[in-house]
């Protein structure tokens, strides 16, 4: 890694500054858990039914009912589907979740250290996630570490492209408007770091605990072993 160009970094948020399992074993389940209830509950909320029928144009059946709605999306979670309209829908629970304090934004201890260093020394940090930016901004706004969006100057997620394809990473080096050698990406899964690499970007793989180490890209254990 070219440490003295990096300008900004872009990272991941499950398994590389957040443990797998607090999506899959608290964010998940409670998505499944109110997901029903609070659409029933607030169908008629503009945004709402923006993405219940954003469901049913990816079903393809613009007459689905509501439970039929519901259970495309439950079969959805089921099956950790990417699909952008069940992301938005979760982010509204979740938001609901955080708000009432069920739950706090899980972060590795070695996050928010290297977070704030990085922003003190002047590097643009940023955000790349299947997660919808709304639920991004709630896990890093509710964090265990208390509120760290002052931090971030922005937020990716599948509206810009899928995570396994190059092209959404040249849509963030153009959004971001700095070359692409500049830009340092954080993540756990290779695929999306070939991605990144193919647009241009220096690239890190977070090997957490159950990550499997790749060869194509250099790795760290944790954030506070990067050095720029």
């Amino acid at each position: 890694m070219s440490q003295s160009t990096v300008r900004a970094i872009v990272t991941d948020i499950e398994g590389t500054t957040t443990d797998i399992n607090f999506v899959h074993n608290v964010l998940f389940p409670y998505a499944y858990t109110k997901l029903p209830d609070f659409l029933r509950e607030n169908a008629e909320a503009p945004t709402v039914a923006e993405q219940i029928n954003a469901v049913r144009d990816a079903m393809q059946d613009a007459d689905a009912t509501l439970e039929a709605v519901i259970a495309k999306l439950l079969h959805w979670i089921d099956t950790d589907q990417k699909v952008t309209p069940l992301k938005a829908l979760q982010g509204m629970v979740w938001a609901d979740g955080y708000q009432r304090g069920d739950f706090t934004g899980h972060l590795y201890a070695d996050v928010a250290p290297a977070l704030r260093q990085w922003q003190a020394e002047g590097k643009a940090l940023y955000v790349y996630s299947s997660g919808s930016v709304q639920a991004q901004k709630l896990l890093f706004g509710y964090s265990d570490e208390g509120d760290l969006t002052p931090l971030f100057s922005g937020y990716f997620d599948t509206h810009i492209g899928h995570k396994r394809e190059a092209a959404a990473y040249q849509r963030i080096v153009e959004a971001l408007d700095l070359p692409a050698e500049s830009v340092l990406f954080l993540s756990d899964v290779v695929e999306e770091l070939d991605a990144a690499q193919q647009a241009g970007m220096q690239t890190l793989q977070l090997v957490r605990e159950g990550t499997q180490a790749g060869t194509r890209h250099p790795c760290v254990t944790r954030f506070d072993e990067i050095h720029l």
